[in-house]
């Protein structure tokens, strides 16, 4: 029953997805971090529902860009950009590591946070709408699994989230981050998140292959990896030097930069034929 009560709470909490609710109960929320990926592998499908009904209906390319750029945030209700918001509110002040705790809690949104969410979503559009063009140039089977390839990055980046959760320490002893650490079982968690991991590599590595045999194969595969973890090695630096440890709002702002890196090593490797041409 817990384990049911752990995916509950995970997708109540990282999702606008109706669900019964869960007690949050210290064995409810031990294996919470395992179910986070399983958010990121249904907002895969949602897109790539998106994806198919935009192309049977001839939608503008423009249109779809702007949907696959809208639909992720929509369905995490926004939880990860809040993160993202406060951090490059509270990394703007130049404060030190108390100072930046406490504008993270401030509820009032700043300057900074408004011109970097914009930059952001320009970035993310511009990165969606090369994506979408590449689609609209391929033909046969193949495309209809391009639609499920941004997947890989919702999925992947929540499985590092997760890890970061019960691997790095936590700035404060109260809140999110801290009380999912605090309930995980942590041997566990990371067994498991390993796995969503794994899993993602493999797929990646047979999508890539399909595309382009080997290269492609390598291509998208280490790809992936490489920018998950460089994005991740950043957010441990990041989080340690200028805050003392990860927040909830902390990993948010790791899950949006990852989403937005990932799509675009898509874009780019799409573009550039490093996953071969035209299909």
């Amino acid at each position: 029953m817990k384990y049911v009560s752990s995916f509950l709470i995970a997708f109540s909490m990282y999702s606008k997805i109706p669900v019964p609710q869960a007690d949050w109960e210290k064995s409810s929320m031990e294996y919470v971090m395992c179910f986070f990926p399983l958010v990121g592998a249904v907002i895969g499908g949602i897109l790539y529902g998106a994806a198919w009904a935009a192309d049977f209906l001839a939608i503008p390319r423009q249109l779809s860009a702007a949907a696959l750029t809208a639909l992720p945030l929509w369905i995490s209700g926004g939880i990860h950009m809040d993160g993202y918001m406060d951090t490059k509110d509270a990394m703007a002040s130049w404060g030190d590591s108390q100072k930046k705790l406490e504008i993270l809690k401030d509820p009032h949104l700043g300057a900074f946070a408004v011109i970097s969410l914009a930059v952001y979503l320009l970035l993310y559009l511009g990165a969606a709408n090369e994506y979408v063009q590449y689609l609209s140039g391929c033909e046969g089977d193949l495309r209809f699994l391009l639609y499920g390839m941004p997947a890989l990055v919702f999925v992947m980046e929540r499985a590092f989230s997760g890890l970061s959760v019960v691997l790095f320490p936590s700035a404060k002893k109260d809140g999110l981050a801290a009380g999912f650490a605090r309930t995980a079982v942590k041997r566990t968690d990371r067994a498991v998140l390993a796995v969503w991991l794994a899993l993602c590599m493999a797929i990646a590595f047979l999508l890539g292959w399909k595309m382009n045999g080997l290269a492609g194969a390598c291509a998208l595969s280490l790809g992936l990896g490489l920018v998950h973890l460089l994005v991740f090695w950043w957010y441990h630096r990041m989080s340690s030097n200028e805050f003392g440890g990860i927040t909830g709002d902390l990993a948010g702002c790791f899950l949006q930069v990852c989403e937005l890196a990932g799509l675009a090593l898509l874009a780019a490797l799409l573009k550039t034929g490093g996953l071969g041409g035209h299909i």
